[in-house]
């Protein structure tokens, strides 16, 4: 890694464009990164280097699953401004970049694209053309879509998130990131997948991994079982039906939204402390339309004020019924099976009842929905229904990519400890949120409090195709039933494994799904569990029994870089990704897997309503980009404070467009005044060392504002090391603003030269410090204004701003010293108050001025005196400059000759 030292920079004659502009920049400086490898990781001096001078970012893997959107580019260009930053105080970068390319988005970005579906009881087809090229509505059905086999939709997940990926690649150079493109990982490829299987191996053999054939929340449309953390409640309108059930003393008036689930009834339960039902308690009663006789039930969970105060426990109408069912020891009676329809036959404690015939009629193989229908149709002709039913919003899980309420199923599933059954383990694992700093730091309490409301583990497998496999077979016994027992492992060297492909030691292929021999496990992991591990990932984290450079492994890199430095993250996936890599730093090593977090906002629509892909209200980055420019998008994304949420604003982009043309526009005028021939000069002087240039600046304004700099350096520097690179840009933004409108018009006369009565010095003093000023406040912006910033720089730099130091203090003090930050903003106010007086004047600013008043406090006129040659010079005053004490300062008086001079 190369870094720039202010005492003994590559300098090159200045060589200044005809007209700059923002325009190509782009394109321009991100073939140099690329064929420079400006930002790339140098693996050799990190391992030599202390651990202090390494800083390690655990980057987000996006989800390649068609195209990114404009959070992507907020919260990247974020953490982008945090690497910048550290990598120019000299540390060595290690950024790498994953995608995230296994998974349900994947899926079914690809069942639309293609129009087809997974069906694992198909073969593979070798010469299998998928039907479209191309979304189609059509094909977002699952009716339209063509199935084919296990192995051709896998081959097509992989052909498209190839393709995504390249194009997420190029929106990100042209974002300007700096991550080191040399290190990259897919979460479905060899190493990800091995490193996933070898964490879930240990997880198994450390009694962390179990499996539980139990009720769990299931997705009918992707046919998948949902972790909690994957939930979302969403309003889902419906109707209350009031309903009878018959005890010895009468009908019990419950309420429900799920009268299609009164068959699968196993309980009345109310609160024990309800007085309405107490008598109720120990007895039974039967269901409507059924005649299923069942108990009524008292549980400190049911909610007196809710409905009729008593509630049908179904198995399964909601999370709630899983509890009591759990709890209370209830039977099972499960109506719904994983297509989200009716089972087909008739329930055998149906079998012989009054709704036998309902069932096999109206219910079997029937949708919810229609389900519904029939049973409250069938409870009006029966007089079980008490009125009409009500209109009503319920609240109903979702999951987080889903379109319909998610079902409670009973199925097999793998899970991974993490606090929700182990009280000592969530305590841990709210120990290891402490050990982290989160930034903001009240992001710490969202992390918290999802862990303590954890109510079960980790749910890590999905019924999909494109994912990472269970590294687990099943022995198959003398009857050809599977064991689940007897779980069949590998040894880590085999490592990446397919169970549907590959055999167990000991056995042979043609004792697959056979009496005696094996089956393999059909299920994949969680995306969560693969992402999880992307520290493990991409610092090289050794597979067990392959050797450093196989499969990616290093364990000396490894072993330098981890724990990382940070993790940047949007706050939405606080519960899942950032929650599920401390655990599973937690369990395998135990420590935290950063030290810090930088949590991000979202990006809002102008209804603040968060933008995203799903709910079509998401900006297209690259358009964005094409249309303001790289460096105007920066801008407005770091302007937001560290986890605040913002409104996509376009303003705010036209505000760093504005900036960026500023930099490239005053940096030539500044540079050009300093490089300006004077009477007696050959031609323009080379630049000089920084050093060099502070020994020159004596005129108190130049030392005026380069005191001001200074405390803009401290401040930026403050910032950063915070994590608050908006406070940052405020402090720099604010001062180049005062640089460009009052010193640069202050000082230019004397800038140039053309005043005889001006000494040598005085020149050389104004030139020196604009050369300083000009090459400090690029450093501090270039975070942000990445691409003008490495423009300008070029012109009389040989090698990046990116890699030159960050600015410090030390470096201008000497031309700082006895400067008074202040002589500039009230010199600034003088200038500002003789244009005035010019403008209402309606005359050139070139206009001389006879005489004027400066009026304030003594200190601000002793400011003023200090420096009123360079205010004379810039406000073409000639006459008297006169002072008088006031409590605020002003400019009066100020009186012009009724011609302005020839130019």
């Amino acid at each position: 890694m190369t870094s720039h030292d202010p005492r003994t920079t590559n300098l090159t004659p200045v060589t200044l464009p005809a007209k700059p502009s923002v325009d190509g920049l782009e394109e321009k400086w991100a073939a140099v990164w690329r064929e420079q490898d400006t930002y790339a990781f140098d693996r050799e001096a990190a391992l030599a280097a202390d651990r202090s001078q390494i800083f390690a970012i655990d980057t987000p893997p996006p989800t390649a699953s068609g195209s990114l959107h404009v959070g992507h580019v907020f919260g990247y260009t974020q953490a982008d401004c945090l690497a910048r930053y550290h990598r120019m105080t000299g540390k060595h970068i290690f950024y790498p970049i994953g995608w995230d390319d296994n998974g349900l988005p994947t899926e079914r970005r690809v069942q639309n694209y293609y129009g087809v579906r997974g069906d694992a009881t198909l073969p593979h087809d070798p010469d299998f053309t998928p039907p479209q090229q191309g979304g189609d509505t059509k094909s977002s059905k699952a009716a339209n879509q063509v199935p084919i086999g296990r192995a051709n939709f896998i081959e097509l997940c992989e052909e498209l998130t190839v393709l995504d990926e390249k194009t997420f690649e190029d929106t990100f150079r042209r974002l300007g990131l700096s991550l080191d493109w040399n290190v990259q990982y897919r979460t479905i490829d060899d190493r990800s997948r091995a490193v996933a299987q070898q964490a879930f191996l240990r997880n198994l053999a450390r009694g962390e991994a179990y499996q539980s054939e139990a009720p769990g929340l299931w997705d009918i449309t992707f046919q998948t079982a949902v972790a909690q953390a994957e939930l979302e409640a969403r309003d889902y309108p419906g109707h209350y039906h009031r309903v009878a059930f018959h005890g010895a003393d009468g009908p019990t008036y419950i309420e429900t939204t799920r009268p299609e689930l009164i068959p699968s009834v196993v309980a009345l339960i109310a609160h024990p402390d309800d007085e309405r039902y107490a008598a109720l308690f120990g007895t039974t009663v039967r269901s409507p339309l059924f005649g299923v006789e069942i108990p009524v039930l008292a549980h400190p969970m049911a909610e007196m004020d809710k409905g009729a105060g008593i509630a049908m426990c179904c198995t399964f109408g909601d999370l709630t019924d899983v509890t009591w069912w759990r709890e209370l020891s209830l039977p099972t009676r499960s109506v719904i099976g994983r297509n989200g329809r009716f089972q087909g036959e008739t329930p055998q404690w149906l079998a012989g009842g009054p709704g036998e015939e309902l069932y096999a009629g109206e219910l079997a193989g029937k949708t919810t929905f229609s389900a519904r229908a029939a049973v409250v149709e069938a409870l009006r002709a029966s007089g079980d229904l008490d009125g009409e039913p009500k209109a009503t919003q319920r609240k109903a899980n979702f999951f987080e990519k889903g379109d319909k309420p998610l079902e409670i199923v009973t199925s097999r599933q793998w899970y991974i400890r993490n606090g929700g059954k182990d009280v000592d383990l969530r305590q841990d694992l709210i120990g290891r949120g402490d050990q982290i700093d989160f930034h903001p730091a009240f992001m710490r309490s969202r992390y918290k409090n999802w862990v303590e409301g954890l109510n079960g583990d980790w749910l890590v497998s999905r019924q999909r195709f494109f994912g990472v496999q269970f590294p687990v077979w099943y022995a198959v016994d003398a009857e050809g039933e599977i064991d689940y027992d007897t779980v069949l492992t590998p040894d880590e060297s085999r490592l990446p494994i397919d169970p549907m492909s590959d055999a167990p030691e000991g056995y042979t292929q043609d004792q697959r799904d056979q009496p005696d021999g094996f089956t393999g496990d059909p299920d994949v992991m969680d995306t969560w569990a693969t992402s999880s591990l992307s520290p493990q990932i991409a610092a090289g984290w050794p597979v067990g029994g392959r050797a450093d450079g196989e499969l990616g492994n290093d364990s000396e890199l490894f072993a330098k870089v981890f724990p990382f430095d940070m993790r940047p993250q949007g706050h939405d996936i606080i519960r899942t990704w950032l929650f599920a890599t401390v655990v599973r730093a937690h369990l395998e090593h135990d420590s935290v897997p950063w030290t810090d977090a930088y949590v991000n906002g979202w990006i809002l629509d102008p209804d603040r309503k968060k933008m995203s892909k799903s709910k079509g209200n998401a900006t297209t980055p690259l358009g964005m980009l094409e249309a303001n420019g790289t460096d105007a998008v920066r801008y407005w994304a770091a302007a937001a404070r560290p986890g605040v949420d913002t409104i996509d604003d376009a303003a705010q982009i036209k505000v760093g467009r504005r900036l960026a043309i500023k930099i490239l526009n005053a940096s030539k005028f500044a540079l050009g005044m300093s490089q300006h021939e004077l009477a007696d000069d050959a031609p323009a002087p080379m630049p000089e060392e920084l050093t060099v240039l502070v020994g020159r600046v004596t005129e108190p304004l130049d030392r005026a504002m380069l005191a001001g700099l200074a405390a803009v350096i401290g401040a930026a520097t403050e910032a950063y090391e915070g994590y608050d690179y908006s406070k940052a840009l405020d402090a720099t933004e604010s001062f180049f603003w005062t640089f460009c409108d009052d010193y640069l018009e202050l000082v230019k006369e004397r800038a140039y030269g053309s005043d005889e009565s001006l000494d040598r010095g005085q020149v050389e003093s104004a030139r020196a410090a604009l050369q300083v000023a000009l090459d400090v406040l690029l450093r501090l912006l270039a975070p942000v204004i990445s691409f003008a910033t490495e423009e300008v720089w070029s012109w009389w730099h040989t090698d990046s701003v990116h890699t030159a130091a960050w600015p410090t203090v030390d470096e201008v003090a000497a031309g700082a010293e006895g400067g008074d930050p202040r002589m500039l903003e009230v010199v600034g106010q003088a200038l500002a108050g003789v244009r005035r007086a010019k403008s209402e004047a309606k005359v050139g600013m070139r206009t001389e001025v006879s005489a004027t008043t400066m009026n304030g406090p003594e200190a601000d006129l002793a400011l003023v005196r200090d420096a009123e040659s360079d205010l004379r010079s810039a406000g073409k005053v000639v006459g008297a400059v006169d002072y008088a004490t006031a409590e605020a300062f002003s400019v009066s008086g100020t009186t012009l000759f009724e011609a302005a001079p020839s130019a």
